[in-house]
């Protein structure tokens, strides 16, 4: 992506009445989709009175631009995906030092450079079609997942989000734990299997599956969970504990280090982090809380069950710069 195009590929949304920049409103600058969020924000404004106007991007969008806009930036605000790209907005020095207010509102995944703190949960699963494979017979690990494909004959019956920031995550963490050619080869391996690809979009992979256009798909568990509620056939697995492809995905917030409304940013993450904040995350798109006294998804797991399958790694320090260059040199991205 050429410098010149990063601020014109972010989006632009603003909440709000007459929200002029500078003039007092709180300015977030958010990974999460509209879709996802935009209501929670509204409702944040409603209920506080605080202005607030918002800009929708990928991670990497972001972090390009806050990067481009150095110390001119406006935002107050980051609110990203994944732990890896907070890792890198904190290594860079874009956010500022939270207070040990916010610090201990989490009951755990405070990162040690405690520039910004958790706010949800996901967990990466393998979605499935129920009616053409059975779980028992699905591979034990992600990177089986080529061999499997192949011996079953699957070959473009698999979908793939290669945009998405989790996915993105996801091939960080193959290369923290097992290596950058492990990585290159699974990468490799699932790209001649002819995967569709859904760009970012995890809704359109799992509504894919239902209508039987693909058969399986790595993703998030929530966007199954979705599905699953609306009385839709598509099922959900895991690979073996302490597998990569039961990554455990921490959504985050920070204050940038310029912000001009520090007193609004903490009060926006202290709303995020507030039991309905957190209500609202696992009513409405099916995430894991991270503070107490929440009431979690029947559907899901408990959140120590599940985090049992996850593989033990620093969060914080995905290398997220690598895997995109891996993707670019692959001709994924």
């Amino acid at each position: 992506m050429q410098r010149g195009l990063t601020i014109l590929g972010f989006i632009l949304t603003t909440l709000g009445l007459g929200l002029a920049q500078g003039q007092g409103a709180l300015t977030i600058y958010s990974g999460r989709g509209e879709s996802l969020v935009g209501p929670l924000v509204q409702q944040f404004q409603r209920e506080t009175g605080v202005r607030v106007q918002v800009r929708y991007g990928s991670d990497a969008q972001i972090l390009a631009a806050l990067q481009e806009e150095g110390e001119r930036s406006p935002a107050d605000v980051v609110w990203l995906n994944t732990s890896g790209a907070l890792g890198r907005a904190a290594e860079l020095g874009i956010l500022r030092p939270l207070p040990s207010s916010l610090l201990q509102r989490p009951v755990g995944f405070v990162p040690a450079s405690q520039r910004w703190v958790p706010i949800t949960v996901r967990l990466r699963v393998l979605a499935y079609n129920p009616q053409r494979l059975k779980a028992e017979d699905l591979p034990q690990s992600l990177l089986d997942l080529p061999r499997f494909v192949r011996e079953k004959g699957l070959q473009g019956r698999i979908g793939w989000t290669p945009t998405y920031s989790s996915f993105q995550d996801m091939v960080a963490a193959i290369i923290l734990l097992h290596g950058e050619e492990t990585a290159r080869k699974w990468l490799e391996e699932l790209k001649a299997l002819n995967p569709k690809s859904y760009g970012s979009s995890n809704v359109a992979m799992v509504d894919a599956i239902r209508g039987g256009e693909i058969d399986l798909a790595s993703t998030n568990h929530y966007y199954v969970v979705r599905f699953q509620r609306a009385g839709f056939q598509v099922a959900m697995t895991q690979f073996r504990d302490g597998d990569v492809g039961n990554l455990a995905l921490v959504t985050g917030a920070g204050i940038h280090r310029n912000t001009r409304n520090l007193q609004s940013a903490i009060r926006f993450l202290t709303y995020l982090l507030s039991e309905k904040g957190q209500q609202y995350f696992v009513g409405n798109i099916g995430e894991y809380p991270v503070v107490a006294k929440v009431i979690p998804d029947p559907r899901l797991l408990p959140l120590d069950e599940a985090l049992k399958k996850t593989p033990k790694l620093d969060f914080e320090k995905l290398p997220l710069d690598q895997a995109l260059r891996l993707l670019r040199e692959l001709g994924i991205l």
